[in-house]
């Protein structure tokens, strides 16, 4: 027995010393490997992780940061997840890379790879699109705007924590650092509207922009340069018009219909139909400038034409469309250069919101070979609101929500087995310990939980969520991280509800998948007749007190050194036998095969000697409310039978239940109702019946 005590001890401490540190800010030099070409890391913008990315020219082109500094959510070992996402200008996610984490799934059991495979799903998204965790889910399963990501299995919750940590930093670089993002769907043309419009309305509601530029303007833009006497024309007529524009967004039918002719309406109609995301923009020119250069190339973007919204570039292209104007419109307009250009609303313009046009004014000095200077002219445009709609934008639902849609069925069976067995405890518990079949019954029951809770449902408590919640609240964090695994939340509701009925033996008896494999290595023992290890009442106490201090150990480890905390907890071989399967480093397979190899001879000694969840399950059975296990004045004395058979030694010699280590196998309850086994019913018996024969 002495060697369990040590080897737990040890194993703790070389857990200690195996543990991987906190993850700290990373520094220039680590930080810019991760960075992917042709990126270049900038300067550092704050104190908070945020870095600018350049292009390989030198030139902005998005943001790098850290989520940790920005979304401090916590994980399930209290201790947030830090991913590296790289953003560009549009708001599209360049990469996004994991640098640390306490997950207790990945730390030593799943392994980094799958976890970092699906932070490469984010890739070419934009922080405007919908992103969720798991699968479609009802009408979603149609088709739907928002973006599913594929999660971790056996590893969902944390995938959840980690991505609402992305999103959370993300918004927040987007709306402090790139407030020209859009972060929801543009507004695009209402069909439904439909008012009858004529030119005068056009310009007396601004919906068609005059600009306007004079020659001696022009001449003042080129005034101090070379090329400031290169345009004889601008002196000779300083009033006349060098640029003389209209800008009208032919978009929203009414509009288009006030502006165009029959046949080239039918042809826009024809052309937005097919290019549904293009904005139209229709340009009249009077002056004598022009809009386009003699090398212009048709369905090319315009040359001396260029546009921008909330600071970033806007892609404009000619949509190739022959133009007819509508007669009703002025003669000067009629005579103009009409074009239509197209932008797409997808990445990023919003016609209802000011952008910019720019016009390149050229000059050329020189006959021969001559240099050409240029002057930019702008003005800016924005159209009614009325005229257009926005989607709507498709709301996530709270991951909580999604978590319990993609768990729904396992919840529901979950659910119905916990109340049926919790019902039958509480209210049939002596007619269910007499049934015939019992042990056969009990060993069912926890098969389903070894294999459905425990493989499948991925149910098994571990102290770790007790330590998360004790960091959460030393460090004030939020608990929200337990409502991302609702399957495991609705074993440890049956469990707390538990202490009160019946202190720890509903968990410990019947809820745990690993004590369950303990039991069934005890009967495959029992069934090779296997000499049995049982150590004397005293051995047996002072080593029941040891699952105690490993707890008060790994508590202090929160205060004293967080980061080992993941490898120390690694004292329960819950993870490997049950969360991966034995899938993992021989080291951990070994340890937890010694424990199951070790329960053919001892009577689930884990859990009655280290097991810390076990401590803490102890602990909560302090407010059992009640002595749910009948007791008569014989027990203890003269009586020894039910304090002799308990494999726990939870039966004092003064027949008293010792509940905080009582598992709720029953045992005492078949032989306290059974007029054969029960010493005092057997004597009452006898001498029942000897009176009769009498």
């Amino acid at each position: 027995m002495r060697a369990l005590v040590t080897l737990a001890a040890l194993f703790c401490l070389a857990a200690i010393g195996l543990a991987p540190a906190c993850a700290e800010r990373l520094t220039r030099d680590q930080l810019s490997p991760l960075v992917i070409p042709p990126f270049l890391l900038g300067e550092q913008i704050n104190d908070q992780g945020v870095w600018r990315l350049e292009n390989a020219g030198g030139l902005h082109a998005g943001f790098a940061f850290e989520t940790e500094p920005l979304a401090p959510i916590p994980g399930f070992a209290g201790a947030p997840i830090n991913v590296l996402v790289m953003l560009d200008l549009e708001g599209n996610f360049i990469d996004v890379r994991l640098i640390g984490h306490n997950e207790p799934i990945f730390v030593s059991g799943l392994g980094n790879a799958a976890f970092k495979a699906f932070f490469e799903q984010y890739r070419g998204h934009n922080i405007a699109a919908s992103l969720v965790v798991g699968t479609p889910y009802g009408e979603a399963a149609d088709g739907g705007a928002l973006v599913y990501l594929d999660g971790v299995t056996k590893a969902t919750a944390s995938v959840r924590i980690a991505h609402e940590s992305i999103l959370a930093a993300t918004l927040q670089i987007a709306r402090d650092k790139m407030r020209g993002v859009a972060t929801g769907p543009p507004a695009h043309p209402d069909p439904a509207v439909d008012e009858p419009l004529a030119w005068n309305d056009l310009v007396a509601q601004g919906l068609a922009t005059h600009f306007r530029v004079s020659n001696a303007e022009v001449d003042a833009a080129f005034a101090d340069t070379l090329w400031a006497d290169d345009d004889p024309q601008a002196r000779t007529d300083p009033d006349a018009a060098y640029l003389d524009l209209w800008i009208v967004d032919v978009g929203p039918p009414s509009i288009a219909r006030a502006m165009l002719d029959a046949e080239s309406l039918a042809e826009l109609e024809n052309f937005l139909s097919i290019s549904e995301f293009d904005e139209p923009i229709l340009l009249i020119e009077t002056g004598r400038h022009g809009l386009v250069s003699e090398d212009f190339v048709r369905n090319t973007a315009p040359d001396w034409l260029s546009a921008e919204q909330f600071g970033l570039p806007v892609a404009l292209r000619d949509s190739d469309l022959l133009i007819g104007l509508h007669p009703d419109l002025p003669r000067a307009l009629q005579d103009g250069t009409a074009m239509i250009l197209r932008t797409d609303r997808r990445l990023g313009f919003d016609p209802t919101e000011p952008w910019t046009l720019h016009v390149r004014a050229n000059r050329a000095h020189g006959s021969f070979r001559p240099e050409i200077g240029s002057v930019t002219l702008s003005t800016t445009q924005s159209s009614d609101a009325r005229f257009f709609t926005r989607p709507e934008v498709p709301t996530a639902a709270a991951p909580w929500v999604e978590a319990l849609r993609n768990r729904q069925t396992d919840l529901i069976l979950l659910a119905v087995g916990l109340t049926g067995l919790l019902t039958i405890l509480a209210v049939r518990q002596s007619q269910f310990a007499a049934h015939r079949h019992f042990t056969a019954i009990r060993l069912g029951i926890l098969a389903a939980m070894t294999v459905f809770v425990g493989w499948w449902g991925q149910g098994q408590l571990s102290v770790v969520t007790v330590l998360g919640v004790i960091r959460t609240a030393w460090e004030g964090g939020s608990f929200a991280f337990l409502l991302y695994d609702p399957f495991s939340l609705l074993v440890w509701a049956a469990a707390i509800l538990g202490f009160a009925l019946w202190g720890r033996a509903l968990f410990c008896g019947w809820l745990c998948p690993f004590g369950a494999l303990q039991e069934f290595a005890h009967h495959m023992g029992m069934a090779l007749r296997l000499p049995q290890i049982e150590p004397d009442r005293v051995w047996d106490q002072r080593l029941k007190s040891l699952k105690y201090l490993l707890l008060a150990g790994l508590v202090a480890l929160i205060f004293l050194a967080p980061g080992h905390l993941d490898t120390a907890a690694e004292v329960e071989p819950f993870k490997t036998a049950i969360t991966t399967f034995f899938i993992r480093e021989w080291y951990y397979v070994a340890y937890a095969a010694f424990w199951l190899i070790l329960g053919l001879v001892l009577f689930k000694g884990f859990c009655r000697y280290v097991c810390p969840l076990g401590a803490v399950m102890a602990l909560g059975g302090l407010i059992r409310g009640r002595a749910w296990i009948s007791r008569r004045a014989e027990c203890g004395s003269p009586c020894q039978l039910c304090a002799v058979r308990c494999k726990y030694g939870a039966i004092r010699r003064n027949g008293e239940i010792q509940y905080d280590e009582c598992f709720g196998c029953l045992d005492c309850v078949t032989i306290h109702d059974d007029p054969a086994q029960c010493v005092p019913l057997v004597l009452a018996s006898r001498q029942q019946n000897g009176r009769a024969a009498a």
